[in-house]
């Protein structure tokens, strides 16, 4: 049930135009795709002058919440999991990120705005694979 009260259709919006003007702009000045899991996964196995701009995006990445928290209280999260089923998910989705060739950023935000077939494969077979996992626990296993 969707809460109509809490719905903030302008802050969705501008979050959404921020990231595709960041992803549009990562690709035009550094050439590369905002892919979370390769700029991770290339710190893993460095080359020679790539560590830089990659620890640069992951601590961007990590350090723009806690400075919006300095400016005003994030909300609490609530998850509906236990510690097991949270390291479950966490590494079937690294495990499909690798299958994949990519995460939701890299293919979803990026490959199907540059209007990539393999990237739009993978994309609907994020979602179909979340469709399915949500039915199975909601449904069939009333989790």
């Amino acid at each position: 049930m969707m809460d109509w009260e809490a719905f903030t259709p302008w802050s969705a919006l501008a979050g959404g135009v921020l990231i595709g003007l960041s992803a549009a702009m990562f690709v035009l000045l550094n050439g590369r795709i905002a892919g979370i899991s390769g700029i991770l996964g290339g710190l893993l196995r460095p080359a020679a002058g790539d560590v830089s701009w990659r620890l640069a995006f992951l601590v961007g990445l990590i350090g723009s919440p806690l400075a919006y928290a300095m400016l005003t209280p994030l909300p609490a999260p609530v998850i509906d999991a236990d510690s097991g089923a949270l390291v479950a998910a966490g590494l079937l989705v690294g495990i499909g990120t690798r299958y994949g060739s990519g995460c939701t950023s890299g293919h979803g935000v990026c490959g199907l705005s540059r209007l990539s077939p393999r990237s739009l494969v993978a994309t609907a077979a994020f979602m179909v694979a979340g469709f399915a996992t949500v039915f199975v626990t909601r449904h069939w296993l009333a989790l």
